[in-house]
């Protein structure tokens, strides 16, 4: 280990140099520089010619040191520095730009002849073979043999290996610092780069087969060929200064006369040649490793061997392969051993690339791929990002890949490997745009070597923007080009970097969706030439199943030359984008068609699309989610201005509700027109809910008390209405009450959900018993009609509101309505224990509050008694088992069915309606209606712990969510979590996932509802 030269005890002429000067050179700290040019190594060193080869490094503080310090070893290299700039530039460049290369040249001096090399504005490339000559060479290895073996082995062989890496990769980067425009050069940085990492594999597989030739016989040994297949950017030759290099083993065994080779000794022997090579790489020893060699990309990934035969990658990629790992192929390319072998797999694999982009489910696996890359960056390297960030490398790499396997399918000319000549190929082959195509590439370079230059520095594997001010100023000055003598700051490279970004991330949206309105909208020169076929296979790949339906739906959107076409033709690439981050962007497009259709010019309409990205983006997620929403946005199209403007989403409150529908009635004495009305209210703030949940902007329980508020309402609307009817004709005989029961008494109904329902009746005074209960029964019936009835005209997309009474006592044999006297008579002499369960759900909703009253006061012994017996407990016990026994649909799931299977909503609701039973007489928080409400009564009370009573409250909300999002995706109710995958996948957006939350909710669903049946059990059968 080199240690720093001590400082002279009289700084002597180093005091000279005013802080001024320093701080003109480009030192960030004076004081230690001072220190520095103070040591007794620099006294043979002319101070002016010095400073001005400092002022060419990036940074000047460590090329200071990095200088006293090999003048230290090597006192020659004054006479560099003293010969002036134009001899001592790639000293001083490649000093600043890379304190770990100067600690390279430190440890091995040998090596400083390197920087005899002047700087050249326009560097060439050095050649592959004169990388791979020279690091076999250093091994002792014949680069002109057929399978070249390395002249030793161990820890001397590696040494001399990385070493003469490090040499070349020397050179390479004293070419890419004295680069007039580095970002020009970036490229053949990168194909240098990659051209020498393959050398260096050939390099280590020599030594490989030296180390292994010593345990199995040198014959053997060369009988068994290996190809190494290079992967990602070493294969499409665009690598980075430090980085993993990913590749895929190959082997196969010659003939021989002597007999054919054991399968299984064949495979031993290529296993330890590509064990060896990746030792050779990365093993510790005296020179430190290089990088890691990766193989994970194999088939099967490190459950897989570690070789395979070629056939044996076919039948992998023919049958196993999954859909990320064809993209993956898109960059392999041989970059050692042998080269006859490496060809015959590249030719065998390339079909397979370019038939994936037809493979079923290939959109959905690439874009789940990205989104697994972007949510596992960790929440404090976000915004530090340089290659997976949002506008970052991978956003360009990703876009790019897409494009070429969409197209590459049906033309060779994009079958290209480095981003930058797919760039190229794509805008040449009329894909992109040219001007697009240009600033993109442009972007890239620049974010590539900003990479580099973190990179270099310190030799360290990162793709994160250092925090540190003078870390970031370095950077800014060193990814300037040589002949740029400006100083800039740390400020003015993030706001470069920050442009880029922004620019970066709309580049998706540029490349793929603005030349489909070219080609369909007929729009004046892009640069693009996509034909028909293109057209269809792009939009395929973006996830329209049915592209020839889609490019219908744009050309009439975009059709002609009104202000709506002109507007959408602007506006259609980000929504078109928007449509496929959804689940169905087919559906997504064709409602925003009939959407438009039906607006047709309005311009608030046109206004919000352009106006408002938050009210557009949302529009667009619902349309290609929600088949519900979808139907009521038709209906009532007005309501899409609502997205513009959370307050417009908000629930309106029960009382407002029921003043307008007053108003309502007053307005219309007529009660088909008033109970009209009623009805399109509740099916105007049931969009409003669908529309706020979606947005999410309500929970769970926001949710079902909004939608109850609605149901509540509209029922006692229409009984209003009724008693209008039925009084005005014969009088008012008898009072009456609506009594929701179950979900609606619990105020923790869903969407579309019936309202069960038992009604109360008393007569008037003076009226006659019989009589009164006829009249209650007719005003009751009156109101279930018009609930249900058809209106004139019809009511679109309504989802009529069902009216259940079949919790009656007695049920469906019982009559319709009973006094508050046969209530008492019925719960005293004949009820069942479940019937005093379900009171724990009684909420009267409309008719009299004096019928109310009564009715509470008869039932509240009943649902909160005084003392619940051992044998009551035992009822509700055996009744549930008989529940999950017999009414469980057939066939079904039991883990997966929402309402009654394990952990379910029923098996939370039957626990807490326990306790009340048990302990509302006691406990005056458990006598409420809803579930949730009771339940944390219950954990205040300490019947329920707070670790059991999380896990209930965990499982009813992410039931109730799915059986929400159940209706949401398809219009439909279903108490089943999905199983095909779409439907599973929008269920999950409207719980709150991120897009390819469906198996995470799956698996989330199935966890909880399993601890919520455990809790359940424990407390609910003491087992």
């Amino acid at each position: 280990m080199t240690h720093p030269p001590q400082p002279a005890t009289s700084p002597g002429a180093g005091d000279a140099v005013a802080s001024g000067r320093l701080i003109k050179v480009g030192f960030a700290d004076t004081r230690n520089a001072q220190r520095w040019l103070g040591f007794p190594e620099l006294a043979g060193v002319d101070r002016e010619r010095l400073l001005q080869g400092l002022a060419l490094a990036a940074s000047p503080d460590v090329a200071l040191q990095l200088t006293v310090r090999l003048l230290e070893r090597v006192p020659e290299l004054a006479d560099r520095i003293n010969a002036g700039p134009e001899a001592s530039e790639t000293v001083f460049r490649l000093l600043g730009a890379s304190e770990a290369l100067g600690e390279f040249l430190l440890r091995r001096p040998e090596q400083l002849d390197l920087l005899a090399e002047p700087a050249a504005a326009e560097p060439g490339e050095i050649p592959a073979e004169e990388f791979r000559a020279h690091l076999l060479a250093a091994v002792g290895a014949d680069p002109a043999a057929r399978t070249p073996v390395a002249g030793g082995s161990g820890d001397d062989a590696h040494s001399a290996l990385r070493v003469a890496y490090r040499r070349e990769l020397t050179r390479i980067a004293l070419r890419d610092v004295g680069a007039l425009y580095p970002a020009d050069y970036m490229p053949a940085v990168g194909r240098q780069l990659a051209d020498l990492a393959a050398a260096a594999v050939d390099a280590a597989l020599a030594v490989a087969r030296a180390e292994v030739g010593g345990t199995w016989a040198p014959e053997l040994v060369d009988r068994v060929r290996l190809a190494v297949i290079g992967m990602g950017k070493c294969g499409a030759r665009e690598l980075n200064y430090i980085s993993d290099v990913d590749v895929v083993h190959v082997m196969a065994v010659d003939d021989d006369p002597a007999g054919p080779l054991d399968a299984t000794e064949a495979t031993n022997i290529a296993t330890a040649l590509a064990t060896g090579t990746a030792r050779a790489i990365m093993a510790r020893g005296s020179e430190p490793p290089l990088w890691e060699l990766d193989a994970n990309l194999r088939p099967e990934g490190k459950d897989g061997p570690l070789v395979r035969t070629l056939d044996s990658h076919v039948r992998y990629y023919e049958r196993w392969a999954e859909s990320w790992e064809f993209q993956a192929l898109l960059k392999a390319r041989p970059i050692a051993g042998d080269p006859a072998l490496g060809a015959a797999y590249q030719r065998a694999i390339a079909p397979f690339v370019w038939r994936s982009a037809a493979r079923e489910g290939f959109v959905e696996s690439v874009q789940a791929m990205r989104r697994r890359v972007t949510d596992n960056i960790p929440d404090a390297e976000q915004e530090r990002q340089i290659k997976l960030g949002p506008g970052g490398l991978r956003d360009v790499e990703f876009t790019v890949q897409l494009l070429q396997l969409v197209h590459g399918r049906t033309d060779d000319r994009v079958r290209t490997q480095a981003t930058t000549d797919s760039l190229a190929a794509l805008s040449e082959g009329g894909y992109i745009g040219r001007r697009d195509s240009e600033q993109f590439h442009a972007h890239y370079r620049w974010l590539r070597l900003l990479e580099h230059r973190i990179q270099l520095f310190r030799l360290r594997r990162t793709h994160l923007m250092p925090r540190e001010e003078r870390e970031l100023t370095v950077i800014a000055r060193s990814v300037r080009g040589a002949a740029d003598t400006a100083r800039p700051s740390a400020e003015s490279l993030l706001e470069d970097w920050r442009r880029v970004k922004r620019d970066v991330r709309g580049m998706h949206e540029r490349i793929f969706y603005r030349p489909l309105l070219a080609a369909l909208a007929h729009l004046p020169e892009t640069g693009t030439q996509l034909s028909p076929e293109s057209v269809r296979d792009r939009l395929a790949a973006l996830g329209y199943r049915d592209p020839k339906a889609a490019v219908r739906h744009i050309e009439a959107l975009t059709r002609g030359v009104s202000r709506r076409a002109e507007i959408l033709r602007t506006l259609l690439p980000v929504l078109l984008s928007w449509f496929a981050d959804g689940v169905d962007a087919d559906a997504g497009l064709l409602g925003f068609r009939r959407l438009s259709e039906s607006l047709g010019t309005t311009p608030w309409f046109l206004r919000l699309l352009r106006d408002s990205n938050a009210a557009a983006e949302r529009l667009c997620h619902i349309l290609s989610s929600s088949r519900y929403v979808t139907d009521l946005l038709e209906t009532a199209p007005e309501a899409v201005a609502w997205l513009g403007h959370d307050d417009d989403l908000c629930p309106v409150a029960f009382e407002t509700l029921w003043s307008e529908i007053r108003s309502q009635m007053a307005r219309h004495p007529d009660s088909g027109e008033a109970v009209r009305m009623i009805r399109l209210i509740r099916r105007r703030e049931e969009l409003r809910v669908a529309l706020a949940d979606t947005s999410g902007l309500l929970d769970v329980e926001d949710v079902a008390a909004a939608l109850s508020d609605i149901d509540r309402a509209c029922i006692l609307g229409a009984l209003h209405v009724a008693e209008r009817e039925v009084y005005g004709r014969w009088g008012r005989l008898a009072d009456v009450l609506v009594v929701a029961m179950g979900r609606q008494g619990g105020r923790e109904i869903g969407y579309g959900s019936d309202a069960d329902v038992v009604y109360v009746y008393a007569p008037v005074d003076g009226a006659e018993p019989g009589a009164a209960r006829a009249q209650a029964e007719t005003l009751l019936q009156r109101t279930v009609q018009l609930l249900k009835a058809p209106c004139t005209p019809p009511i679109v997309a309504e989802r009529v509101l069902e009216i259940d009474n079949d919790l009656r006592p007695e049920g469906k044999q019982g009559p319709m309505v009973r006094s508050v006297e046969a209530y008492a008579e019925y719960y005293a002499r004949w009820a069942q224990t479940w019937e005093f369960q379900a009171l724990t759900r009684a909420l009267p909703i409309a008719g009299s509050d004096e019928l109310a009253e009564a009715f509470r006061r008869v039932v509240d012994p009943y649902r909160y008694p005084a003392r619940f017996t051992e044998q009551q407990l035992l009822d509700i016990r055996r009744m549930k088992a008989r529940v999950e026994n017999e009414r469980m649909p057939r066939g079904a799931d039991p883990s997966r069915h929402l309402k009654l299977g394990r952990g379910g909503l029923s098996d939370v609701e039957w626990l807490v309606q326990t306790l009340q039973l048990q302990h509302g007489h006691r406990v005056e928080g458990l006598r409420t209606t809803g579930t949730l409400t009771a339940l944390r009564a219950a954990e205040r009370e300490g019947l329920v712990s707070a670790e059991d009573a999380a896990a209930l409250a965990a499982a009813w909300r992410l039931a109730t969510a799915v059986r929400n999002g159940n209706v949401l995706r398809t219009g439909r109710a279903s108490d089943v979590l999905p199983a095909k995958r779409a439907d599973l996948e929008a269920v999950a957006r409207w719980c709150g996932y991120q897009h390819g939350g469906a198996g995470r909710l799956e698996q989330d669903y199935l966890r909880t509802t399993r601890q919520a049946r455990a809790v359940f059990e424990r407390l609910f059968y003491g087992s």
